[in-house]
């Protein structure tokens, strides 16, 4: 699944980059991020994450998104400044993106096709939905928006992808 690793993105800050240069080539765990949303306080758990795991090899990627009742309305640097100021958020964050629908960027065609744990694909169904992402580009984990990125079970794929 390396041509995942290969997907072109642009960060928030509007660099050109791919989903691999992004991600380090690491374990990763892809969210698509609102700053009006009732989830939006899963910012701390998503930073927590990421000062946890991250020196081990992990990464959160913010992917923020308009697309769920307008709650991410803001300009990127909007964003940024949103994210830095309130959350502390070092992780890296995207331009903003479609997740669903006909403008669906690839990334999200790609990450949608994976099911839940009930058996599920499809479309993402609110802010703050997860994928767990392996080093190889691998779609093995996704979690449903209020599955709090610290849950037992999303801890526990986060820890199987890492070196002990």
């Amino acid at each position: 699944m390396t041509d995942l690793l290969d997907m072109p993105l642009v960060t928030l800050h509007g660099a050109p980059t791919t989903f691999g240069e992004l991600t380090g080539g690491h374990p990763a765990l892809v969210v698509n991020v609102a700053s009006r949303c009732g989830l939006t306080p899963q910012y701390v758990q998503l930073e927590g994450l990421q000062e946890e795991y991250g020196p081990r090899g992990f990464t959160v990627v913010g992917v923020p998104c308009n697309q769920f009742k307008g709650q991410e309305p803001g300009t990127a640097e909007e964003i940024a400044e949103f994210c830095s100021a309130t959350y502390g958020v070092t992780f890296p964050m995207t331009e903003k993106l479609e997740v669903n629908g006909p403008g669906a960027h690839p990334l999200f065609q790609r990450l949608t096709a994976a099911p839940d744990p009930k058996g599920q694909a499809g479309e993402v169904q609110w802010n703050f939905e997860k994928f767990l992402v392996s080093p190889a580009g691998e779609v093995v984990g996704r979690f449903r928006p209020k599955t709090l990125p610290d849950a037992p079970e999303v801890r526990a794929a986060i820890e199987a992808l890492l070196p002990r």
